[in-house]
């Protein structure tokens, strides 16, 4: 394997894993019963102009297993956060107490947890696209080598070769990753 294609598989390696860690994060925000402060971790709140994290704008507790507090920093945004856990998605229903919101977390009914497993899809597929993506850029990168004769035809076979096999090993990852969630989800 020459240095060339070394160099780009271990960029495109490392832009895969980047994809699968934002996968694995909107995974763990996905939640099977229990209260977990992971649960809102994709929960964006429009905030001071931007659209920024939850956790830039309070800190998130589990005083009980079925309950989580989100301490909101500054009193301007507690209306937001509470507007941005009630649309993202996730069936909850948070309500304001002061600075500090209170969001329940309801029993799994079947209809959920069938809906939990969709998000879970939609979640991998959205993974799956961002790897796509790194690799159509890596087999754009070969294609443009090749044209301009810095590789032969028989070299840019082999760097496409090499990088849809590591495509296939992350695409097969996520979908391992999608069956364990699911399968977490739908345990009762």
């Amino acid at each position: 394997m020459s240095a060339d294609l070394k160099d780009l598989l271990d960029d495109l390696t490392r832009r895969m894993d980047g994809a699968m860690d934002s996968f694995r994060r909107d995974l763990s925000g996905l939640r099977s019963g229990r209260a977990s402060p992971n649960l809102l971790e994709p929960v964006r709140v429009e905030a001071y102009g931007s659209e920024v994290p939850l956790s830039q704008v309070g800190s998130i507790a589990v005083p009980e297993a079925r309950m989580l507090t989100v301490s909101v920093w500054d009193r301007t945004v507690v209306g937001a956060v509470e507007r941005a856990i009630r649309d993202a998605g996730l069936g909850l229903n948070p309500a304001a107490d002061g600075q500090t919101i209170r969001v329940p977390i309801p029993m799994l009914t079947e209809e959920r947890r069938n809906e939990l497993a969709r998000a879970a899809g939609r979640y991998a597929e959205n993974g799956k696209i961002a790897i796509r993506n790194v690799r159509r850029d890596g087999m754009e990168q070969a294609k443009a080598l090749e044209k301009k004769s810095e590789i032969s035809q028989d070299d840019q076979k082999t760097w496409t070769d090499a990088i849809q096999k590591l495509t296939d090993q992350y695409v097969k990852k996520a979908d391992e990753m999608l069956a364990d969630k699911e399968r977490e989800i739908k345990q009762v």
